[in-house]
């Protein structure tokens, strides 16, 4: 959490001049100092707490849901249903209330950044790094599960690191007492971040367990490890029906370091039957402390602490050491002296960029256009925003067109791509989206697969008009097809005579 952006007004200010309503500074016992982000249900301030002399984190309710007596007593309920956690690795709760029509929340500040800001900046973790943050965080959550508290929203942005490197988990916000009125909870909707969310919470949000959050946990720690998302799409429901089929890469595979054991941890983790799946987060702890791969403190953070993590595990299951996390700047030799080049090393060899494609897209006028390109000019169109990870490629002309992300070239590049503008994935009513997931997934057996093939050989453009061809016959085969046979009969008649 980064103090990036000057302060605005925590109340409505209409226009300038004679209008303007005064900037609310002071809310309560606190005085708001800068605008740290904003969110879609309100915005986030540091503040200093008078009373206390101290600086905290003041997120206020937007205007729009200020004005849904519902949409308020829901903020004060799950805000005040924090105060039951009490744990190091939590971001603290302080307070909730009214403010003359503001309504707000105190926590704690925290001062650093999150695993998504250096996710963005590393790529990916050091093996030790990634598994210590993940066992911390599972420990914070069991905390919360024992409370008969679910997160919902587990996701490197609600993962801080603090500038000494202590993992704080944040953003309760979605938070469900596994015990509460279901009529208290928010519409049957998926609610959470899809990227991460677990396939059932998809469905209903208000039948999600902790085994949800383990799922989620596992997402996180499968991009920590790798540097990319298991399950992907171009749309949320391409992300859903992802989920569904529970396919994706193993981790090793694409970072073959990672140890065997370690592995199937991740696999079990994000299982796609929660039956399958770890039942609570004192196993994830325990299993993952028995690998022996966690730094003791954070490598990539200057002057980080070391932290007691698995601390509640048998000793004979905790072989920690603060050298085993292997780093992505330098090549790190496999016990029996062999190679293992560093990510950016292995990428230079397998990428040619030289490498050219035939590239179909749309331009800015909505038109599907078709261009040939080098591997660095479409990834230099992808960095800039010019290409989005609907664009479809193939290396040949006679070839097949798959989307961008199919490629390894480009898998880097499109995930980005997702999480700089998910706007589809995120703001859509996933309830709704996984009924047209549902509808889309009995299609692809059918016209489906026909409409893929003909999408692969020739394009969008040249494949509907192919469809359309075919319907065309088949409707005049209908309508006149009795005529037609009658004549062709009438034919072959005059022809013997």
């Amino acid at each position: 959490m980064s103090d990036t952006k000057e302060m605005e007004s925590a109340s409505d200010t209409g226009d300038s001049g004679a209008n303007k309503k005064k900037q609310v500074t002071t809310i309560g016992d606190y005085e708001l100092k800068k605008k740290l982000g904003k969110g879609a249900t309100g915005e986030v301030f540091l503040a200093r707490q008078i009373s206390r002399d101290r600086s905290v984190a003041v997120k206020t309710l937007s205007k729009e849901l200020a004005k849904k007596e519902d949409a308020v007593a829901r903020f004060l309920r799950e805000a005040r249903s924090m105060d039951k956690l009490d744990h190091v690795n939590i971001v603290q709760f302080y307070a909730a209330d009214s403010y003359k029509g503001i309504h707000y929340v105190a926590i704690e500040y925290v001062n650093g950044k999150s695993i998504q800001d250096w996710l963005d900046k590393l790529k990916q973790f050091p093996i030790g790094d990634a598994v210590h943050i993940a066992m911390v965080t599972a420990e914070a959550l069991k905390h919360a599960h024992d409370q008969n508290m679910v997160h919902r929203d587990v996701k490197p942005d609600n993962i801080l690191l603090t500038s000494k490197g202590v993992v704080k988990v944040a953003d309760f916000g979605l938070v469900k007492t596994l015990d509460e009125d279901v009529a208290l909870t928010q519409n049957d909707t998926g609610l959470g971040t899809p990227l991460y969310m677990a396939p059932e919470q998809a469905v209903s949000a208000k039948t999600v367990d902790q085994r949800s959050d383990i799922y989620s946990l596992g997402a996180t720690l499968y991009h920590m490890l790798t540097g990319v998302l298991p399950c992907s799409g171009q749309t949320a429901v391409e992300l859903i029906l992802a989920k569904e089929r529970g396919v994706f890469e193993s981790a090793r595979k694409l970072r073959p370091e990672i140890p065997d054991r370690l592995d199937l941890m991740v696999d079990k983790m994000l299982a796609k039957d929660p039956k399958h799946r770890y039942k609570d987060c004192g196993e994830v702890v325990k299993d993952l402390a028995s690998v022996g791969v966690h730094n003791a403190a954070i490598s990539f953070v200057d002057d980080a602490q070391p932290t007691s993590v698995g601390s509640e595990v048998p000793s004979e299951l905790r072989r920690t050491s603060p050298v085993m996390g292997i780093t992505m700047d330098s090549a790190a030799p496999t016990p029996g002296g062999r190679h293992v080049p560093a990510p950016d090393e292995a990428a230079e060899e397998t990428i040619d960029s030289s490498q050219t494609w035939y590239v179909q897209y749309r331009d800015s006028e909505a038109k599907t256009v078709v261009k040939k390109m080098a591997t660095q000019r479409i990834l230099k169109l992808l960095n800039a925003g010019k290409l989005n990870s609907k664009a479809r490629a193939k290396v040949s002309a006679t070839g097949y067109y798959l989307p961008l992300g199919e490629f390894a070239e480009f898998t880097e590049a499109v995930e980005k791509t997702l999480k700089r503008d998910p706007a589809d994935i995120r703001h859509d009513d996933l309830k709704s989206v996984y009924k047209k997931a549902r509808k889309e997934q009995i299609q692809q057996g059918s016209w489906g697969s026909v409409s893929g093939t003909f999408r692969g050989m020739l394009g969008n453009g040249a494949a509907i008009v192919c469809l359309l061809a075919i319907g065309l016959l088949i409707l005049l085969g209908v309508a006149y097809g009795g005529v037609l046979f009658d004549y062709l009969g009438q034919v072959v008649t005059d022809m013997m005579n």
